[in-house]
């Protein structure tokens, strides 16, 4: 029986913590922003943050169980970003899913934690490693090598760097839609624009490429059997049959199962 949490987060720059930082008190978000991304292109070469240094803009779900299969953005779109941790959290600690992502142990996972320790969000259930439950001990959210949380691009790589591949890439490898005019890298520009419901809909559409990847991983892994698979990809069609948001439609014509 799946019993899973697909999730994907969107980050913007935290320009509270650059101003700070960089003591510019007086200067606009989108100055701050821009020296951020300026001293860490002088020391990197690139213009992507260390993980403390992002605030959350949106996290997008698939919870499957049971007879249930909800596709959403936690909040609404004015809600605050401890908001959409408490609402993420809370969802963890009374369903215990398993946790599923795409690069959830190399970025969004390390960016929630960081931002449950600004804003003192608890999660028992989460950061159980045995001392309470014994039945965590060799199968908790935080390891690595255990299934609570399946990281896929990592498992898939076979936790090799030089292995991994994007969402992108193996979405379109399956005949999924893949990005749908919005990437990781205009988020900022979007959300500066007053556009974060556009963000929100690119974070579910990403989110139901991984949940559908986690699908076939399944199948391969021997979890699934191809009755099965089919009836949760038929299902996944019925959902998206009933969405009338531009964004799902987009989804549902690009889609070319294979």
């Amino acid at each position: 029986m799946i019993n899973c949490l697909v999730f994907d987060i969107e980050t913007i720059p935290d320009v509270e913590l650059g101003r700070r930082q960089l003591d510019m008190g007086d200067a606009s978000d989108s100055e701050v922003a821009e020296a951020m991304f300026a001293r860490r292109r002088e020391e990197t070469g690139s213009d992507f943050l260390p993980f403390e240094q992002h605030r959350i803009a949106s996290i997008a779900a698939v919870y499957r169980a049971q007879n249930t299969l909800a596709v959403w953005s936690l909040g609404q779109v004015d809600s605050p970003e401890v908001e959409l941790l408490q609402r993420f959290f809370a969802g963890l600690e009374k369903t215990q899913p398993t946790l599923v992502s795409w690069n959830g142990t190399g970025f969004d996972l390390p960016v929630l934690h960081y931002r449950m320790l600004k804003h003192g969000v608890a999660s028992p259930r989460y950061w159980e490693v045995g001392e309470g439950d014994s039945s965590y001990r060799y199968n908790n959210y935080l390891s690595r090598f255990h299934w609570r949380h399946i990281d896929l691009m990592d498992v898939l790589s076979g936790f090799q760097g030089r292995g991994r591949a994007s969402l992108e890439n193996v979405s379109l490898l399956l005949g999924l839609p893949g990005k749908l005019g919005m990437s990781g890298d205009k988020v900022w520009d979007a959300v500066q624009g007053g556009r974060i419901a556009e963000v929100r809909a690119y974070c579910e559409t990403d989110v139901m490429n991984t949940y559908l990847v986690y699908l076939r991983f399944e199948l391969i892994r021997g979890r699934l059997d191809e009755a099965l698979y089919e009836e949760e990809l038929a299902r996944v069609f019925e959902w998206l049959e009933e969405r009338q948001e531009p964004h799902w439609q987009q989804f549902a014509a690009a889609w070319e199962p294979n």
